[in-house]
């Protein structure tokens, strides 16, 4: 892989990891689009995780002083029996991060083979593109993360475990959920983001010890740099996506999602994509 074909993956996953349109699926088709055909699939594999790891990068800085927060309720509540809201919410995001862990390694070879097929992205863009349509228009959005129970909190951990279905979207399947629970907009995509973070940097990393040894050494340095684009890209679309959900809806990205699917359908039947 070349730098300009790592800048443009990189560019791709920083702009849709945090919007609910699902990075994998904008990372697989950009990478036929471009003609990137020069890593093998574990190479690509590892590219693909260790760059997600640079959009968690940007979580965890944008989200710092929250998770500094609720780390030190975490362990208050365990060392010392004593328990708030933000020790609630740290037990709250492992309980949700739970299915996503058992699902994906129940599901694995599945996974990475067979669901990994643009047919398979294809409809899943459009169906959950349908389903955030719904959940956005009727969701009631009176709740907020404060409001969080534990009912709720492993149904978040589900809609994340969703994702593990390329084309679902990670933040689309947590967002839906909590949408349908009758979560605001910026609560769904904020603990949709919170949510994430053991569950990508877990999988990120893993991903990249067991395939790192498949990439070249101009592999390692488009890894590099791959990654560093989607850190940036990534930090300013989760500035910009929490803003514009103070007053806009998800709608766009659901135009944007079918429209998307539609796109990959008409390029599987034409040849111009490759399941």
């Amino acid at each position: 892989m070349n730098l300009f074909e790592a800048v443009i993956l990189g560019i791709v996953q920083g702009l849709t990891e945090f919007l609910p349109i699902s990075s994998s699926a904008h990372v697989q088709i950009v990478q036929q689009l471009i003609g990137q055909s020069s890593m093998t699939k574990p190479a690509l594999t590892a590219f693909i995780a260790t760059i997600q790891l640079g959009t968690e990068l940007a979580v965890l800085l944008y989200f710092w002083k929250d998770i500094v927060r609720i780390a030190k309720a975490f362990f208050a509540s365990i060392f010392r029996g004593k328990k708030t809201a933000d020790s609630k919410l740290g037990w709250l995001i492992i309980l949700g991060s739970i299915p996503v862990v058992v699902i994906g390694l129940a599901f694995k070879d599945l996974i990475e083979n067979q669901l990994r097929n643009l047919w398979v992205i294809s409809f899943t863009l459009i169906v959950f593109g349908i389903v955030l349509a719904l959940t956005d228009r009727f969701g009631k959005q009176n709740r907020e993360i404060e409001s969080l129970t534990t009912k709720h909190g492993l149904l978040f951990g589900l809609g994340q475990a969703l994702a593990v279905i390329p084309g679902v979207s990670r933040s689309g399947g947590t967002i839906s959920v909590g949408l349908a629970l009758g979560y605001s907009r910026r609560a769904a995509a904020r603990y949709s983001f919170l949510l994430a973070i053991p569950a990508v940097l877990a999988s990120g990393l893993y991903q990249f010890a067991k395939t790192y040894k498949d990439l070249q050494a101009t592999d390692l340095a488009a890894t590099a740099v791959g990654t560093l684009v989607s850190f940036l890209v990534g930090f300013a679309v989760i500035v910009a996506l929490l803003r514009y959900l103070n007053r806009g809806s998800f709608m766009p990205f659901v135009v944007w999602r079918i429209a998307l699917g539609v796109f990959v359908l008409i390029g599987l039947m034409t040849g111009m994509l490759v399941a």
